[in-house]
């Protein structure tokens, strides 16, 4: 890229990204309340799980060739 297309793409990017006003960080830390919402998951799993593993179950009975593509996709 020539220089004179580098100058005209930064005063571009200047144009379209203006700069951050006041403090980009964030005001408190967020790492407590992402281990919070980790913690908080259901231990069991929800019922669209089950039917998804109920259906690959089934396919597998039916069609055994395609166990060596499941296992592909693992």
């Amino acid at each position: 890229m020539k220089p004179d297309e580098q100058d005209r793409m930064k005063k571009l990017l200047q144009q379209a990204l203006p700069p951050v006003q006041g403090d980009p960080e964030p005001g408190r830390d967020l790492w407590p309340h992402v281990l919070n919402r980790l913690e908080a998951r259901p231990a069991t799993l929800p019922w669209l799980d089950w039917a998804l593993l109920a259906g690959l179950a089934a396919l597998a009975a039916f069609f055994p060739a395609s166990i060596p593509m499941f296992l592909y996709y693992l």
